[in-house]
């Protein structure tokens, strides 16, 4: 009880100081908006009605958290499956691009790890390009990748999985790198000393020693790989994902639908990194690991 009491409270106080912070910087973002508004309609309300009224814009500069909440609930709840501006639907269009992109980024991920920790010429030549590959922005890189594949006929899923992809293969090629390299030199030793070959410690002792490296590395890269999905959404044009509820929520100026959208993908991504990490203890659980 003690232990989820403070897990829980801590959160719980960071979240309503948050709440409190996002109403007083929403009445005095909207505040210049409504008193044009009166202005124009010649009105002249008081504190507490005008307070009310820069909490329910139709069209907000920042929402209120009540307007969010309300949003999100009808589009999530109340609305089809099947509707465009369902965010369940828009949600799991996302979804699929990030799942398949982090299933890339994930496997190749660990190949180049591989190769580094038992190729030292990879580590020199590789590494240095690897680093360098996340210094771009990703916003420059994704345009590209979908005008050269849509040049070759390829369009859809792909391309955004293959921006998820350039985002999430790095945490786990760094964390797998540490992992497999996390055994000690009298651990490395032993094997040797029991005649082991180099497949024999690999699979008996690296492998096992980089499980937990490399679920939470797993936890970055599929953070990042919801990223990279929605920024892969917003050149293509897509009218699906939550990328595309970004997009046409500048369009149109509907900043609380953006607002709910965020929310939505936050939602995907907090879900996504629990299952990640349910993963990993159960895993751990059946290599014979104890609970902490």
């Amino acid at each position: 009880m003690d232990s989820f009491r403070d897990k829980i409270v801590p959160v719980t106080s960071i979240l309503l100081g948050v709440v409190v912070v996002w109403y007083v910087m929403a009445v005095i973002l909207n505040t210049p908006f409504q008193r044009d508004l009166d202005r124009r309609a010649n009105e002249a309300p008081g504190a507490v009605e005008f307070l009310g009224k820069t909490l329910s814009q139709p069209k907000p500069t920042l929402p209120a958290p009540h307007q969010v909440a309300t949003n999100f609930f009808e589009n999530t709840f109340l609305r089809s499956v099947t509707s465009n501006r369902s965010l369940v639907y828009n949600a799991w269009v996302t979804l699929s691009s990030t799942l398949l992109g982090f299933a890339f980024g994930t496997a190749l991920g660990i190949v180049i790890a591989v190769g580094i920790v038992h190729v030292a010429t990879l580590e020199r030549s590789l590494m240095p390009w690897i680093i360098a590959s996340q210094t771009i922005p990703i916003l420059a890189v994704a345009p590209m990748i979908i005008v050269v594949l849509a040049a070759i006929g390829i369009t859809g899923l792909i391309p955004k999985a293959l921006i998820s992809t350039y985002l999430s293969f790095f945490p786990v090629a760094v964390g797998m790198v540490k992992g497999l390299r996390s055994p000690e030199i009298m651990h490395l030793d032993l094997m040797h000393t029991y005649n082991a070959s180099r497949s024999q410690t690999f699979w008996k002792l690296r492998v096992p020693a980089s499980v937990p490296f490399l679920f939470t590395s797993m936890k970055v890269a599929v953070a990042a790989s919801l990223v990279g999905a929605i920024v892969g959404e917003l050149p293509t044009g897509a009218v699906a994902g939550i990328g595309a509820k970004l997009l046409a929520g500048a369009y149109y100026s509907q900043t609380i639908d953006i607002w709910s959208a965020l929310v939505a993908g936050s939602v995907v991504a907090a879900l996504l990194v629990m299952v990640v990490g349910i993963a990993g203890r159960l895993v751990d659980r059946a290599m014979g690991g104890r609970p902490a």
